[in-house]
């Protein structure tokens, strides 16, 4: 079945082509939204290389074009809505596919995003998904004859002889010489440290796309190759593709085609994305894609979901979108690169002045935004530069439209309960903020709907002391656990004078210079956070949480974050356990006259974040019901 949308002029979302149209689990009804239906397909666009909207996509001049001179390209297409839409809620939520993956019904619950009547939309923007069932991809052109320098970086956990060029499972670009003497592979501990070439026979390319090592590549190491590769893809196309979507959605007439007989079905959309998909979100409106090709506002809100500071590789020529910068994985890619904040900063290094929603996004065009954030984005991902000043000094203004909502004591994505240590040195962090995310979705769907001010902005700040250098985290001193000596930080770096203006890198590695000023949330004696929105499980503790947690000596480099998880260290059961091991936090039986009398305290707590709207009071019975388990594991 295809469904052609003659409709919208000049050109851009051409039809959609369905290969599965079926009920969602047998019609089950959804509340007041009823019974949902899921449109599987591929999306079809065509843009006018010429028109301003579409210049923005780098190296779009060079990509080839149709018998009317447009860009031809596709992407995979995924939808679940109201069968009938007059029960629904009126609104897009698109998520930005990470890696291909869909992510939000397991984020906000299975069942929550159907029963608040929400239209829900996938689509393909990332070229470099490998195929396989239900993955999400963007097929886009490429621009023929053009060479250049891709860098490829590999760090690993177990010893491996042979490895992807690729990010983790991703297509890597082909190399163009594979026998070229010249190539060289570098090692070193860590992303700071001297480079060490590697014999070049001790290693070789297969396939044109992956690296093998006789000897085996170690594990806490970071190897690095940079070469020439040939024929980039426009990749700048995956965020176009997106903005002609949900311009689609909100403005085609032909929208009734695909969604009902209404054809004012849908009137809001929302942007969500967790990690590189809230990158992706900090990178769209950074360039200009939120106004579509008439100049009309695309996303309506968004909410960038553990982006930190970043943005990413989505827009310039041989980018790698999956490359994504850690404190020990894809570093100096350009990712953690400023701007960093929503209104106008200057570099003082290098004198330019710049920021996310200045850049490119007319005020017309600006969206209401969210960012959340967790601990681990402070220590991992450079999160406080969204709400500082370049230099560490003082607090940074926000955009009229943006709010900041720090989930203290959190990880990047919750640890599943019971936590292991996996090989990380402590206990992952199970402390689940998803009931959080499910109230400020609410929030920012009234903010919009109904000009309902949402919960303000809650992070910590300079002014009052709740946000310190690393040196100045007063974190306890406990029994065998080390306290975090290297964070992530974020660099200014040179990709050559084409980056900025062309999205041309020229020099591989880039040229590194200062580091920005990286700023941590206080703790208080506990070791738990004190500014944010503090779950119940750390406003009434069973244990320290952290974003934070250090590579075990079995991986290597045991002095450098493990990548995206925090830490859980449950307090002592006892007064005489904690007394025997030097622990200075008081154990559990000093704090609870009884499990239940901890239960009442967890419940004054939730009904606490009820009250100013961060948790939902449907949701309040799975917080106590998860305290109680948490209790049961820490005293067992």
């Amino acid at each position: 079945m295809s469904i052609c949308i003659p409709a919208l002029l000049p050109a851009a979302l051409l039809r959609i082509e369905v290969s599965e149209r079926s009920d969602v689990l047998d019609g089950k009804a959804f509340a007041s939204a009823g019974p949902y239906e899921r449109i599987v397909g591929k999306a079809y666009f065509a843009v006018d290389p010429n028109l301003p909207a579409n210049k923005i996509v780098a190296d779009i001049a060079k990509a080839p074009r149709n018998q009317d001179g447009l860009v031809e390209f596709s992407a995979d297409f995924d939808c679940l809505k109201p069968r009938d839409p007059q029960h629904g809620n009126h609104a897009v939520l698109f998520e930005v596919s990470n890696r291909g993956g869909k992510g939000m019904l397991g984020t906000f619950g299975e069942d929550f995003l159907l029963e608040q009547g929400y239209t829900l939309v996938w689509l393909g923007w990332e070229f470099d998904v490998p195929p396989g069932p239900n993955a999400l991809r963007l097929y886009a052109p490429v621009a023929q004859g053009i060479t250049g320098l891709v860098r490829s970086e590999i760090a690993l956990d177990r010893k491996s002889t042979r490895q992807s060029l690729g990010d983790r499972s991703q297509l890597a670009y082909p190399v163009l010489n594979p026998d070229d003497p010249a190539l060289t592979l570098t090692v070193r501990e860590h992303a700071d440290s001297a480079r060490r070439a590697v014999a070049r026979d001790a290693w070789h390319i297969e396939g044109g796309t992956h690296i093998a090592m006789p000897a085996g590549f170690e594990p806490g190491k970071i190897y690095e190759l940079v070469y020439t590769s040939k024929d980039p893809l426009i990749v700048g196309l995956g965020p176009a593709a997106v903005r002609d979507l949900i311009s689609f959605f909100k403005y085609g007439i032909a929208a009734d085609t695909i969604l009902g007989d209404h054809h004012d079905f849908i009137k809001r959309a929302y942007g969500f994305g967790i990690s590189q998909s809230g990158r992706f979100l900090r990178t769209f409106v950074y360039y200009g894609f939120n106004q579509d090709e008439q100049g009309r506002r695309v996303f309506d809100g968004l909410m960038a979901h553990v982006a930190g500071a970043g943005r990413g590789s989505f827009n310039h020529r041989f980018a790698q979108p999956s490359r994504d910068g850690h404190a020990f994985l894809n570093t100096f890619y350009p990712t953690d690169i400023f701007p960093f904040t929503d209104l106008p900063e200057t570099d003082a290094e290098t004198g330019i002045t710049d920021g996310l929603l200045t850049h490119a996004t007319p005020p017309a065009a600006v969206p209401k935004i969210f960012y959340t954030n967790t601990s681990y984005e402070y220590y991992g991902r450079s999160a406080s530069l969204i709400h500082t000043t370049l230099d560490g000094a003082k607090d940074a203004p926000l955009a009229p439209n943006t709010r900041i909502y720090f989930l203290a004591g959190c990880q990047h994505g919750p640890s599943p309960f019971p936590p292991d240590r996996g090989e990380a040195q402590n206990l992952a962090n199970p402390n689940n903020y998803r009931w959080t995310l499910r109230a400020l979705l609410v929030a920012l769907n009234g903010w919009v709907a109904d000009g309902q001010e949402p919960p303000p902005s809650r992070y910590p700040k300079i002014a009052d002391g709740s946000l310190t250098p690393l040196g100045a985290v007063a974190f306890p001193k406990l029994p065998g656990v080390q306290f975090p000596a290297r964070i992530q930080q974020a660099w200014h770096v040179d990709y050559g004078e084409e980056f900025r203006s062309a999205g041309i890198v020229t020099i591989e590695p880039p040229k590194v210079g200062s580091a920005f000023a990286m700023r941590l949330p206080q703790v208080d004696a506990d070791g738990n956070e004190t500014a944010g929105i503090r779950m119940p499980a750390t406003a009434v503790p069973l244990a320290t949480y952290t974003g934070w947690n250090l590579r075990s000596a079995a991986i290597g480099a045991p002095d450098e974050l493990y990548s995206m998880v925090g830490s859980f260290i449950p307090f002592a059961r006892t007064k005489a356990e904690r007394m025997k091991t030097g622990d200075p936090r008081l154990s559990v039986e000093e704090r609870y006259a009884s499990k239940q009398a901890y239960l009442d305290k967890v419940e004054v707590a939730a009904h606490g974040l009820v009250q100013e709207r961060y948790l939902l009071e449907r949701d309040v019975a799975l917080v106590v019901a998860r305290a109680a388990a948490e209790w049961d594991f820490v005293t067992r």
